[in-house]
């Protein structure tokens, strides 16, 4: 459903104002601050909004859709272990660079439809080139794209928890890999 002209640009106000929370370290969302700083009624917000999970889902829409697409061009490169590498590789700097994204992908459910869809059409790809990366020797047979998610996002925290965070990716990124091989 497309929104109307003046509420496309409350809701781009809004956002708006989350990201600003979230650049600043802010991953709580109080919808009542953010409304304020949008310079809406937290009615407003929550009609949008329904929860602060819905919030955050909305935020990271776009990177996981960015995701989607580097999961889809890993699925089609005829180099499988580069493939599953740059698999790993999108994943993990994409949560690096988006703390919202980071935090969807860490969560066991989803509020919005447009999430679980993306959720879905992740994990079906993610499948495609675990199976490959499997087939050719390439991946331990017991992987799945769940373990694939959830290593992902910790070796993503363990990343944010130093101060060398570029070195860092690479490294645990590699040491990952390691692990997964066959």
């Amino acid at each position: 459903m497309s929104l109307r002209a003046d509420s496309a640009r409350v809701r781009t106000r809004m956002l708006t104002a989350a990201r600003d929370r979230i650049a600043a370290g802010d991953l709580e969302l109080p919808m009542n601050a953010i409304a304020k700083e949008a310079g809406v009624g937290v009615g407003t917000m929550y009609r949008h909004f329904a929860t602060r999970e819905a919030l955050l889902e909305s935020l990271a829409e776009e990177s996981y859709r960015a995701l989607v697409d580097e999961a889809k061009k890993a699925a089609e490169n005829p180099d499988v272990a580069e493939g599953l590498t740059n698999l790993l590789r999108a994943g993990l700097r994409s949560q690096l660079t988006d703390a919202a994204l980071a935090k969807v992908l860490a969560a066991p459910t989803f509020e919005c439809t447009e999430t679980l869809v993306l959720s879905k059409e992740l994990g079906r790809v993610s499948l495609q080139v675990i199976e490959r990366a499997r087939q050719a020797g390439v991946l331990r047979p017991d992987v799945t794209p769940d373990d694939v998610r959830r290593l992902t996002c910790g070796v993503q925290y363990a990343v944010r928890s130093g101060g060398d965070q570029d070195e860092a990716a690479d490294r645990y990124l590699d040491i990952m890999l390691k692990g997964l091989k066959a």
